[in-house]
């Protein structure tokens, strides 16, 4: 089915373009700027082992399915469910789960493009030596000072979509294609050189120590929910994104060997993010499990205090800016495809509509952190508000119904055409897809809802 239906928007022009793609949407803020603070919230390396196990049982078989899915439908989310749910003779409704990954991605976007605004703001600090002799007071302030001013959040946040939104508009080969072949390379050299950095810091064996040696006294059961969850998010499930890649990708390309691939550099950005940050926070007498703050607060003062800090800021936040922007034209392809495929527009015009109407999410989002703080709903501003419902729930819920879906609706013979997997090899993901990650998601997802 899938050669003979190809996808009006363009394939992949090879295997290793779609890796790379599929990578970088899998590679974000998740990975530098999420997991490192987690872990230290988490007590190191247990919690590592633990995430890891995750990706191997949760994430690698839930994105199997999901590439699976995409490409058999061969179009944008809400379409390709809609197709399969038709030939499965399933409920029609599923195609709801296509709606749902399609405006996850979406309202993710309009947060996620102020965070990363705040990356390319921190690239011109660090470039003019805003963190030389900083405390921790100043560094704060810095900080603070951004969130409270709506005029520089707003500019951040226009560029960012507005170089989101031109590399989206030039399609698979022209845009999204050219950009990862560069973007995902460069970002592993960096983070490669802030590694080899921190090798030379004098607490990079503290570092590794803290990472990579496991103390299971203090994993708790918090603790393994927080590593199942992460595991799932960082590989950018159940938002559309790899479902849609998914629908470009050429029917002979195997897609479990191509999984493994991409679960496995996604895995290793977010090692490599926590070899390079660890020892420069030891090195610099830092506290490890300061949560969030750790990127935007607690590096700056290391930067501003250590020998090449000003070189090493720059690099990192450009890291970190190379990181969202590689998601986040995964996140609003869904859209687009969707709108090319349904209003009868070019590809243009879908990404001005798209674009400008998650830029103007964005600005109210930025209005959340200053003239709106005082409006909450469900004692949570704006951006909490959309953290917190795709993350928690839209994102949990889209995994366990791709689960499903792919383990118990779909034809098992479609399934196999499409994973062309030996016969154990295909058993394994089966009893992994049907029993095991819906069960493991919905764990997650009744732990987020505070049941559990």
């Amino acid at each position: 089915m899938t050669d003979k239906t190809p996808s009006i928007h363009g394939e992949w022009s090879s295997r290793f373009a779609f890796i790379l793609a599929a990578t970088g949407s899998a590679v974000g803020l998740g990975n530098i700027w999420k997991f490192p603070y987690i872990t230290g919230q988490n007590g190191g390396g247990a919690f590592v082992m633990v995430y890891l196990l995750c990706v191997a049982a949760i994430g690698i078989p839930i994105m199997i399915a999901e590439i699976m899915l995409g490409r058999r439908g061969r179009q944008s989310p809400i379409n390709t469910m809609q197709t399969l749910a038709a030939e499965a003779q399933v409920d029609p409704r599923w195609g709801y789960l296509g709606w749902m990954g399609m405006i996850a991605g979406f309202l993710i976007l309009a947060y996620y493009s102020v965070i990363a605004g705040w990356s390319m703001a921190y690239i011109f600090k660090a470039f003019f030596g805003s963190f030389f002799g900083t405390d921790g007071a100043e560094v704060k302030q810095m900080f603070d000072n951004l969130m409270a001013s709506p005029i520089q959040q707003i500019f951040w946040h226009t560029v960012f979509m507005a170089i989101t939104m031109q590399v989206v508009m030039r399609g698979i080969k022209g845009g999204l294609e050219k950009a990862v072949r560069f973007l995902m390379p460069a970002l592993f050299v960096i983070l490669i050189i802030l590694v080899a950095y921190a090798m030379a810091s004098g607490s990079y064996a503290q570092g590794i120590h803290f990472l990579f040696s496991p103390d299971f006294s203090k994993i708790t059961a918090d603790a393994v929910l927080t590593a199942m969850g992460h595991a799932f998010f960082t590989l950018s499930l159940g938002m559309g994104a790899i479902m849609v890649y998914g629908s470009y990708l050429p029917g002979h390309v195997s897609i479990a060997k191509t999984t493994f691939f991409i679960a496995g550099a996604d895995t290793a950005v977010a090692l490599l993010a926590g070899i390079a940050i660890f020892p420069l926070v030891f090195a610099n007498n830092l506290e490890v499990a300061v949560g969030p703050g750790l990127i935007f607060q607690t590096l700056p003062l290391a930067f501003g205090h250590m020998s090449g800090g000003w070189l090493f800021g720059v690099l990192f936040f450009v890291l970190l800016f190379f990181a969202a922007l590689t998601s986040s034209i995964s996140l609003i392809e869904p859209a687009v495809a969707w709108l090319v495929e349904n209003k009868n527009i070019d590809r243009q015009k879908a990404c001005v509509w798209s674009g400008t109407a998650c830029w103007g999410l964005g600005v109210a989002v930025v209005f959340s952190f200053n003239v709106w703080s005082g409006f909450k709903i469900f004692d949570k501003n704006l951006f909490e508000l959309l953290d917190y419902l795709t993350a928690n729930l839209m994102l949990p819920l889209g995994g366990l119904c791709i689960a499903v879906f792919a383990g118990w609706m779909m034809k098992q013979a479609h399934a196999e055409q499409e994973l062309e997997l030996p016969a154990q090899g295909f058993q394994a993901w089966q009893f992994l897809i049907k029993y095991v990650a819906p069960a493991a998601v919905f764990l997650v997802f009744l732990h987020v809802l505070g049941v559990l």
